[in-house]
């Protein structure tokens, strides 16, 4: 075999950290899928580390896996069919992130931009989606830990400028959220006081959209561990005004104090832990306040009293992902670095470290992490 021809064989392979049972993952070797006129494929710069890969790490579902995950996913064009490249406008070398979102692209919610409800991005509903969809869906590449990903036709694409870093635009979808949670549908402006509960990915980006927005008045919440101490001190970094440990402090007498009795006009709840958050979101707003709901709890919240709502003329929403405007925003403050978001990007791992990475998410790795990033070709 000539050296031509070796080049050519392994230039058709390519290497993707595959989880294939709960808490595990390892490298594969796969063959590059063909391209038709309507795909492509992207060559993977990096990948960002979402809070919620940590579910499938942990308990991967048989429905689901084995599978790729990873869905913050930055990269450039490497291949495209001429029918996507028209309806992308984009071309082979384009320097894009991706949203996990592949929507249907007809229904209602699509046509008003709003491809986080398309049904066929539920995977609740077996939609397909970047980085939750399975090995057994062909052609099996829909994840972002890997060095090549498949591109759908309907994928949503955001230009991203030649000056940022592939490690700081994969923060657009974590900062994209915060700014379609505090701004887009929270409505934070000046003079505003903003309390937000928990102080992970989520919760930061919350701080930095809520600072943009001019909000005079930001209050973040964690608990007293070493992990949300080192974030609670970014936080305040980032904008925030003041911090609470709310295993150390009482919270409702804490911002009464902070406000002068007035309580926030917004409350973002982003803990990730039990329902106790959501009852104290709704008792830390003031009257005609406004609540958002983004933290999953996965289980009911025990006699919940509605009341509260009603008392108080609350407006209560309930928050999943992003806009396409949210993440268009994210990309031009990261291009900016305003308030030093880029700060918020800590740890980059190469694809053999996934695991250590995903064990992060959940305490059991390094320390200090914010936003940890998966370079597959380190």
């Amino acid at each position: 075999m000539n050296e031509a021809h070796r080049h050519s064989e392994s230039s058709r392979t390519f290497k993707a950290a595959v989880a294939v049972e709960p808490s595990r993952t390892e490298i594969q070797t796969f063959e590059r899928p063909d391209i038709t006129s309507s795909t492509g494929l992207l060559r993977v710069a990096i990948t960002g580390v979402c809070g919620s890969d940590a579910p499938y790490y942990r308990q991967l579902p048989q429905s689901r896996g084995p599978l790729i995950l990873g869905h913050e996913t930055v990269g450039h064009i490497e291949e495209a069919g001429e029918l996507a490249r028209t309806r992308w406008g984009l071309k082979e070398g384009d320097y894009v992130a991706l949203e996990e979102y592949v929507p249907c692209g007809h229904c209602e919610y699509c046509l008003s931009n709003e491809f986080r409800l398309c049904d066929a991005t539920d995977w609740r509903l077996n939609g397909l989606r970047y980085g939750a969809t399975g090995l057994r869906t062909a052609p099996s590449f829909w994840g972002g830990f890997s060095q090549y990903q498949y591109l759908q036709l309907n994928t949503v694409f955001h230009r991203v400028p030649s000056t940022v870093a592939p490690k700081h635009a994969a923060l657009a979808l974590p900062l994209g959220n915060g700014i379609e949670w505090a701004y887009l549908q929270g409505g934070a402006g000046p003079g505003q006081a903003v309390v937000i509960q928990g102080p992970g990915q989520q919760g930061l980006s919350c701080v930095v959209a809520a600072r943009e927005a001019g909000a005079a008045k930001i209050i973040v919440t964690g608990l007293s561990t070493k992990t949300d101490k080192q974030r609670l001190a970014l936080a305040k970094r980032l904008g925030a005004d003041h911090v609470i440990e709310v295993d150390q402090e009482d919270v409702l007498e804490r911002v009464a104090d902070l406000t002068g009795g007035a309580m926030a006009d917004l409350v973002i709840d982003c803990a990730s832990g039990g329902p106790a958050t959501v009852t104290s979101a709704i008792q830390l707003a003031r009257k005609r306040g406004t609540v958002v709901l983004g933290g999953q709890k996965r289980v009911p919240i025990p006699e919940f009293n509605s009341d509260m709502i009603i008392a108080r003329f609350l407006t209560v929403k309930g928050m999943r992902g992003h806009s396409y405007q949210s993440v268009e925003l994210a990309l031009q403050l990261i291009a900016a670095n305003r308030h030093d978001v880029t700060q918020m990007s800590t740890h980059t791992f190469g694809l053999d470290d996934t695991d250590l990475a995903l064990r992060t998410l959940q305490g059991e790795g390094v320390e200090g992490a914010i936003h940890m990033t998966i370079d597959p070709w380190q």
